[in-house]
């Protein structure tokens, strides 16, 4: 009987990745019957820190998926979309009035501390079993899903007043919708938003600076596998006590 092969895989999600294909990417390292796992869904759009976990290591999964977030990238105001992404189907644009850095800010600082949006119709939070964008994509309306999660520090690095573009870093826990954010912030100035570019930079203790990239991946061989697994699995037992402790 073959070893086992179980640990934690740090990848940077590339753009229009889902992450279930992230996962498959390195499944098809792994034997037949070994099972892998995300913890943490990124939307196709976003890029940046994925964590996989294979093996008894997916016991961990729920824990891992409830760590703090860190995220960066851009909304662009003024336009409204069905997703609430730049992805999405434009179903308005609307004037942007004149703006400052420090007017952007006050309005991010409005959503510091434990706040409850719904969570975006296109989005993997389950109804009755499936998906929202299940229902989404066939125009069949749901009840919202209020989520609850917490903001600790939201900044506004750069505002451009030509693109109507918002540079931006968040410090949330788990459970937080940027699209959700995004549009708030939209409806709170008056003019619409969406999330133009997403990165997720750390989860964590982890961050996407330690990940193997898609050209790394590209070179990985199955032989690779074990010691990549096993360099993700070290990281993974520095704050596994501080996990458990938590759960």
């Amino acid at each position: 009987m073959k070893p086992e092969l179980a640990g934690m895989i740090l990848f940077d999600k590339p753009t229009g990745w889902t992450s279930h294909d992230a996962v498959n990417a390195f499944r098809r390292f792994l034997p037949k019957n070994e099972k892998a796992g995300h913890c943490g869904t990124l939307d196709p759009l976003a890029t940046g820190l994925l964590i996989i976990l294979a093996g008894r290591t997916r016991k961990l999964q729920a824990h891992m998926q409830g760590l703090d977030k860190i995220y960066y990238g851009t909304i662009k105001l003024g336009v409204i979309t069905d997703s609430g992404d730049i992805t999405g189907h434009v179903l308005e644009k609307r004037p942007v009035s004149a703006l400052t850095l420090f007017d952007i800010q006050a309005v991010f600082d409005q959503y510091l501390g434990e706040i409850s949006l719904p969570a975006p119709i296109f989005s993997a939070v389950k109804h009755k079993g499936k998906p929202l964008y299940h229902y989404a994509r066939k125009g069949i309306a749901v009840p919202e899903k209020p989520r609850k999660s917490t903001i600790y520090r939201w900044e506004a690095l750069n505002y451009d007043p030509n693109t109507n573009e918002i540079e931006n870093r968040l410090f949330c826990s788990s459970g937080t919708y940027v699209r959700a954010l995004a549009e708030g912030v939209g409806a709170k100035i008056g003019c619409g938003a969406l999330v133009q570019t997403l990165r997720r930079e750390k989860i964590g203790p982890f961050s996407v600076d330690e990940a193997i990239n898609l050209e790394s991946l590209k070179r990985l061989k199955t032989e690779d596998i074990s010691n990549l697994l096993e360099l993700g699995t070290k990281k993974l037992f520095q704050v596994a006590s501080e996990i458990k402790s938590k759960a």
